[in-house]
């Protein structure tokens, strides 16, 4: 295939690894665990994995050398920056412990495993993608692996190829189901283990253990770049107010992490939007005064981020979108008979009094992607809700209110924006590429270990990579219960933004000076080579939780 500059130059680029795990290492057990909640619930539910400990790898003079072992990879739900070199570092890892280990790649994510799709994954084939963004190396897919007919299925493929581990990498669905298969291995004598990987962009897989999920790093320096460029682009016409909407759908970690990078005049944070209990109205009218206050300086342009799960954090319509999710669910088949143009009328008789008011309020096209857009899981597509386009809309509403009544003198156009899916399959910023290849190293390791149902951890990831810690960490360790389709079953939970943590403080003390003056920062593209204070800088996020 043919190949930029920048590729052909980045397959040289040999990725930075913890001491501990470079040559020799040893495992060191902790004390047991327990879940971050609902521990009755969950240890019930996973009783041969429940309380399992924490595992670190400290450096060792003998290198770690084993019988052969056969190893299968999934790449799970949305792309991320990096995982190529999770892949790689597996790879290199199983090499490294006996040559004549194999591993093999499902195609196409869990559905692989269960429809027996795979290649085996040869040093030509990693090669080809080492340090390169995208999961095109085997592909990826939503399946969710849930039922006993599916594990059987993976069972059978595994004990046909030989393959005695399988590492999943993914978010915390893809990991949730990552432990509910090690536990049903365990429980059946399989033989089979279980690692997990923590990938997603939203950055909401974290914790003590895990710092950060692979690919947030990259993804927010992609989109800082974008609204930077976009910042400069405002000061210099200065006519236009842009609303930008980032992802993250159950977390404002992104749109924290770009406005700590580009200094826009205003950032939305839905867990704050939460917190204070603030309706639609009381967000709107925090924009607008702020597009007023800088129309009283003659400065009438401006950047507004927006986190694409917002709606779901004010209060009032989350409300409403529990007791949707609820009813849907209670009523799919009844629901799906009704005419297309009577759904919506359908919604408005099956909610409470309360709920069916603020429904019948919201414009038409998000009570219809409110009620009729859900992803497999049963929740709501939120990223195709244009929350950017419907605050826009009702700033200027207000503000066309405001100019009547004097309270407004200056002008109002926007420009919209939704970045996404440009910076899921980036190129691997320095970072990503040494920490994707270091969680491959250590899942070789657990593997070789004889661990299952734990997760690959990387620490200490603010200092230089040689001084990381790796180990694991087991996954039950960061379940709770959680309602899903009407049901209450185990998932990892959610690390939302903390508004008493230093990222979110540190932004609280700057956001009224950034709304009105024009302070922005130009982040630049990505740099892979150059001074290590450019190339390998971490988030402003790890920077400032770790300060």
């Amino acid at each position: 295939m043919a190949k930029s500059a920048l590729q052909i130059e980045r397959a040289q680029y040999v990725p930075k690894t913890p001491a501990s795990i470079a040559c020799g290492t040893s495992l060191v057990e902790g004390k047991a665990t327990q879940s971050v909640a609902d521990q009755d619930d969950i240890k019930k539910l996973f009783p041969n994995t429940y309380g399992m400990p924490i595992v670190t790898f400290q450096k060792s003079d003998s290198p770690v050398k084993a019988a052969p072992i056969n190893v299968g990879v999934i790449l799970s739900g949305g792309q991320a920056p990096g995982g190529h070199n999770v892949i790689s570092g597996i790879f290199d890892g199983l090499k490294s412990i006996n040559p004549d280990s194999k591993l093999y790649g499902f195609l196409g994510g869990p559905g692989g495993l269960v429809d027996h799709k795979y290649v085996e994954l040869t040093k030509d084939i990693i090669d080809e993608y080492r340090n390169t963004g995208g999961f095109d190396i085997i592909g990826s897919g939503r399946t969710k692996l849930e039922e006993v007919e599916q594990f059987d299925k993976g069972l059978e493929i595994c004990n046909r190829l030989g393959i005695k581990a399988l590492v999943i990498i993914g978010g915390d669905d893809s990991n949730t189901n990552a432990c509910v298969l090690a536990e049903y291995y365990l429980a059946r004598k399989s033989g089979i283990q279980v690692i997990g990987c923590p990938k997603t962009i939203d950055g909401d897989l974290k914790n003590e253990m895990i710092e950060t999920s692979f690919g947030f790093d990259t993804a927010t320096k992609v989109y800082s770049e974008v609204i930077g460029n976009i910042e400069r682009d405002a000061n210099s016409a200065k006519k236009y107010w842009h609303f930008i909407k980032l992802m993250g759908r159950s977390a404002s970690h992104v749109t924290l992490e770009c406005a700590l990078q580009t200094q826009p005049n205003i950032t939305l944070v839905g867990e704050e939007v939460e917190a204070k209990n603030q309706t639609l109205d009381d967000v709107v009218t925090y924009i607008a005064n702020a597009v007023a206050a800088r129309a009283a300086k003659g400065l009438n342009f401006g950047t507004v981020l927006v986190p694409e799960g917002l709606i779901e954090f004010i209060p009032a319509i989350k409300k409403l979108i529990a007791e949707l999710n609820d009813m849907l669910a209670a009523n799919q088949a009844e629901f799906d008979a009704v005419a297309d143009d009577e759904k919506l009328n359908y919604v408005v008789a099956h909610l409470s009094a309360t709920n069916a008011a603020i429904f019948k309020s919201l414009p038409t096209s998000v009570s219809r992607q409110l009620a009729l857009e859900r992803d497999p899981h049963g929740n709501v597509q939120v990223s195709l809700i244009e929350t950017e386009q419907l605050l826009a809309d009702m700033v200027g509403k207000k503000l066309a209110t405001w100019k009547k009544e004097g309270k407004f003198v200056g002008k109002f156009a926007t420009q919209h924006h939704f970045f996404g899916y440009e910076g899921r399959c980036a190129a691997p910023s320095n970072f990503d590429a040494d920490y994707c290849y270091s969680l491959g190293r250590v899942a070789s390791l657990l593997i070789v270990s004889g661990k299952t149902g734990y997760m690959a951890s990387v620490r200490n990831t603010t200092k230089p990579a040689d001084q990381w810690l790796a180990g694991g960490i087991p996954i039950t360790a960061m379940m709770n219960m959680e309602k899903r389709n009407g049901k209450m079953k185990p998932v990892i939970q959610k690390a939302l933004v903390d508004l008493n943590g230093g990222p979110f403080k540190f932004f609280a003390s700057k956001r009224d000076e950034w709304a009105i003056n024009t302070d922005y920062v130009y982040p630049g593209p990505i740099q892979y080579f150059g001074p290590s204070a450019v190339a390998d800088r971490t988030t402003v996020t790890l920077q400032l939780e770790h300060q």
